[in-house]
């Protein structure tokens, strides 16, 4: 029995990171553009990348960090859909991890106060762990 209605914060998230990784190229490319970078395939990984203004290496950060963890999320989110659970419950929790992730994103590449960041990542992992739960209770 899929339920749709717990697929809408995944889909939500997923455009999320593709506005990070459009910012992440719309920065990224005028400040090698404007270094007179040029692209050495030898270097070692992050090498050159590390040369750009820190303001411009936050987007890429972030783009990576939403990789990371939000693997679990999709996992997470997409068992819950198979086995019909779109409680209300559910949708919160799916929604707040999603908005704690934007929150996350706005604050890392905008200003990237470490212990703001430190902050929305343990509540939003927290909001995870909590969406986990419900889903072992369901699936064992």
């Amino acid at each position: 029995m899929l339920t749709m209605s717990i697929l809408q914060p995944v889909i939500a998230l997923v455009l999320w990171s593709f506005v990070i990784w459009a910012w992440m190229y719309a920065t990224r490319i005028p400040a090698i553009v404007q270094m007179k970078m040029r692209m050495d395939p030898q270097a070692p990984r992050g090498e050159q990348m590390a040369l750009l203004p820190a303001t411009v290496r936050w987007k890429a950060d972030n783009y990576n960090h939403l990789m990371e963890q939000p693997t679990l999320f999709y996992a997470v989110a997409l068992t819950l859909a198979i086995i019909g659970d779109g409680t209300p419950v559910s949708l919160y929790l799916a929604w707040t991890y999603v908005l704690l992730r934007v929150v996350h994103s706005l604050v890392q590449v905008l200003v990237n106060k470490i212990e703001v960041r430190f902050a929305i990542f343990s509540v939003s992992s927290l909001v995870l762990l909590a969406l986990t739960v419900r889903a072992a209770v369901w699936v064992f």
